[in-house]
């Protein structure tokens, strides 16, 4: 062992650095509970109690260097430099009295002027080989001149938080501290905190580099043309970038800077709720030795997994590196984007299911970030409900998002790209009463985006949001292009459009003040 952790108070003799992925299936079958390994050879953990995020239990230390460009509220929960401190010691005596501790030393960032030398330390194999496949794993001779990272993530999410300590509302925190460059976790074992810990990070200082960090998806076709897609979960934004006829460049995390994009992360995190090898065959495929299956339900004797059984969670994930998808852009990195994709699930299906946006239309719903949760995603939810998150990622968002819009729009207008509103949700009505669009017809719509077929198609424009909606697409039936032909009922129709339209405008209020009066103008009327 050529670095020690007494720098940090650790003192763990038994250290695993950047182990083999055979030690860290070992150590998860034995000392992790619930873990086994899949017909197809991944493995399968489970994450506890906390399946998902917990976004109201994430705090950034409030400190004079940085608090003036943090944009505190809702997302970005503020804690003293004191509370961050009681955490930290609180997360490193458990950390002591672990038998075996995980370090991973990897970067976050693909292009070396932007790279993040990242450590992770970690008291679960599983959560080791986690960040192994989300981050970009240095070679030999890379780690043994690694030096010291730039940040520090001590997981120690399996002991909880003292709720009763100041600012604490849980037994679960998520604490970052920009000065002093660590993460601490409490009272959470699910592993995407890692993940998206360090992309708040890079959402933080990537701007101050006049880059801009974005939640999005990438992928490039044969002529180095690269798209972005952009949305929330549920919006296809993994599926639809993992494409046979492009290479994969991410499907999470990546930056703008002047020459073009770069992936933050080294792997992928797909969902796998009803995963298929007929809909998704490259997700599907990447699922072997050394994927991390997450809170899936399998068949005790034949190991086989059922993507459809979501009885311990709706958020089934699969963890695995980007070179498991076969056609993927490595190093991955790619030039100036051509087309950005903002991909919405309406559900109230009232949007078309592709339409052409002006910069100033971009920018309008690049701010709101509009999808919509469907009955039974969450408890309580009986019908459709509209969700908007600035910069379609709000939850890892440092800066206010005009900070973030600003940077887009000055890229888009320096890049000439070309800007598409798609959605991948529902037509013929809402939900419940409709149907989803098919993947494939989603699937011709980018095809023809990416090979331009658009530009010489008879454009009809939508009197509400303002959208240019193309007449035709290959591959696609002319009839659900323009939404209202596909509902039985107009009236209904009118009413749940206007009810969307008044939902928009709700939510761009709170931004109205900070963006130019153009972009207001270019919303829904």
């Amino acid at each position: 062992m050529d670095f020690n952790l007494q720098a940090y108070g650790i003192e763990v003799s038994n250290l695993l650095r950047n182990s083999e992925r055979a030690i860290l299936y070992e150590s998860a079958l034995r000392l992790e509970n619930g873990s086994a390994i899949s017909d197809k050879g991944a493995l399968m953990v489970y994450s506890g109690k906390k399946t998902g995020r917990s976004p109201r239990d994430k705090r950034v230390v409030r400190h004079p260097a940085s608090e003036k460009n943090i944009d505190w509220g809702p997302v970005n929960f503020g804690m003293d430099e004191y509370t961050f401190m009681v955490n930290r010691e609180r997360a490193i005596d458990y950390l002591n009295t672990r038998e075996h501790l995980y370090v991973v030393d990897a970067f976050a960032g693909w292009d070396p002027r932007y790279r993040l030398k990242i450590r992770i330390i970690c008291t679960k194999a599983y959560h080791a080989l986690f960040m192994q496949n989300m981050l970009i794993m240095p070679d030999r001779q890379a780690l043994k001149s690694f030096g010291e990272p730039d940040y520090v993530v001590f997981n120690a999410g399996s002991f909880p938080a003292n709720q009763y300590t100041t600012t604490m509302t849980s037994k679960t925190s998520i604490g970052l501290s920009l000065e002093r460059k660590e993460v601490v976790i409490l009272g959470t074992e699910y592993a995407g905190e890692m993940k998206k810990g360090i992309f708040s990070i890079m959402n933080y200082l990537m701007p101050l580099k006049d880059v801009l960090p974005m939640h999005c998806s990438a992928n490039v076709g044969g002529e180095g043309d690269v798209s972005l897609l952009f949305g929330l979960s549920g919006t296809g934004k993994t599926t639809l970038s993992a494409d046979p006829n492009r290479k994969l460049i991410g499907d999470d995390e990546h930056c703008w800077h002047q020459d073009g994009v770069f992936n933050i992360e080294g792997g992928c995190y797909a969902k796998a709720i009803d995963l298929s090898e007929e809909n998704e065959p490259d997700i599907f495929n990447a699922i072997r030795y050394g994927t991390v299956l997450e809170n899936v339900v399998f068949d005790p004797e034949t190991r086989e997994v059922d993507y459809t059984d979501t009885s311990i969670t709706q958020n089934t994930r699969a963890s695995y590196p980007i070179d498991f998808i076969s056609n993927t852009q490595i190093p991955c990195m790619a030039g100036l984007p051509k087309n950005i994709i903002f991909l919405t699930c309406d559900a109230f299906g009232v949007l078309p299911p592709v339409s052409k946006l002006s910069p100033e239309q971009a920018s309008y719903h690049f701010i709101s970030g509009y999808t919509a949760k469907v009955a039974g995603t969450e408890m309580g939810i009986k019908e459709p409900q509209a969700t908007f998150s600035a910069c379609f990622g709000a939850a890892f968002m440092m800066w206010h998002p005009n900070r973030y819009a600003e940077l887009l729009a000055k890229k888009m207008k320096s890049s000439q790209v070309s800007a598409w509103l798609v959605n991948t949700g529902w037509s013929g009505g809402a939900y419940g009463v409709g149907s989803r669009i098919k993947l494939k017809y989603t699937r011709a719509i980018l095809d023809a985006i990416h090979h331009g077929e658009f530009d010489a198609v008879k454009t009809r424009r939508e009197e509400d949001f303002g959208l240019e909606i193309p007449l035709s697409c290959p591959g696609v039936p002319s009839a659900i292009l323009i939404p209202e032909n596909t509902w039985k009922d107009q009236n209904q129709f009118s009413d749940t459009k206007s009810g969307l339209v008044k939902l928009f405008r709700e939510n761009f209020r709170k931004f109205k003040n900070h963006v130019d009066e153009s972009i207001v103008q270019a919303g829904p009327h």
